[in-house]
């Protein structure tokens, strides 16, 4: 009964002002999280390992024209305890390119910082961020249920970060390989929430943040799974995270 009224506020709360909207939806479906799970507990479910938070980093990126290389069986793939991101980028093309609808305009600005341009047309480019020296950062996701459009996610971070650094909250979609065209799996990045900089980073103190993520028309989102990472001026990844990496 409480679980249904909650549900049926999702329409109105993810109507209100933009500057509360995310917020306050996030906050509402993790209510709507605990209240189903307040009852029988399902049995365990075995789930792949996630690299560790300072692991490396392999980023894909190719360029919205590129259909040859998105079903490229040569694509460079992650070892293995490291972490990937694929990124389309978009062009000047716009929705007229082949992977347009898996292009996200964030993964323009993600190229730039790590690479400083975009991808060339005809092949894939790769970008590594190697693990990081020093003190270890503690970085955690949790996610809710897809509902209504939306994801609610979850951020727990504590330890100093590098001056400068920003953190970002995103959901990629796993694509099996043999999978919508693709030879390779990958983990292709979908929506994008950031930079933040929390308040309690230049205090050395632990941090949160819950965001409610929408997702494209385009995405399955079954497929969806929360990442959020740690960027350093230059564009390197020095701490990432993941709610699940099946």
């Amino acid at each position: 009964m409480i679980a249904s009224r909650i549900r049926g506020m999702h329409a109105t709360i993810l109507e209100v002002a933009p500057a509360r909207s995310v917020r306050v939806a996030a906050s509402v479906l993790w209510a709507g999280v605990a209240l189903q799970c307040s009852g029988a507990v399902a049995a365990p479910v075995a789930a792949k390992t996630c690299p560790g938070t300072a692991a490396p980093v392999l980023e894909r990126f190719i360029d919205a024209d590129c259909s040859a290389c998105w079903s490229d069986a040569g694509t460079p793939m992650p070892r293995a305890g490291q972490w990937l991101l694929d990124w389309i980028v978009p062009n000047a093309h716009g929705d007229d390119a082949p992977l347009a609808p898996a292009a996200p305009p964030e993964a323009a600005d993600r190229a730039r910082r790590a690479m400083g341009a975009a991808p060339p047309p005809e092949r894939t480019t790769v970008w590594h961020s190697t693990a990081r020296d020093g003190p270890a950062l503690r970085l955690r996701v949790r996610a809710g249920p897809a509902w209504n459009g939306y994801i609610a996610v979850e951020v727990d971070g504590a330890g100093r970060v590098p001056k400068g650094a920003t953190a970002w909250v995103a959901l990629v979609e796993h694509v099996e390989a043999g999978t919508d065209g693709a030879s390779v799996p990958r983990q292709v990045v979908r929506a994008l929430a950031g930079p933040y900089e929390p308040a309690e980073w230049h205090r050395g103190k632990p941090w949160n943040r819950l965001q409610a993520m929408g997702w494209p028309e385009t995405a399955q989102p079954v497929r969806l799974r929360a990442r959020a990472w740690i960027e350093q001026p230059g564009g390197r990844i020095v701490a990432m995270a993941g709610e699940r990496c099946d």
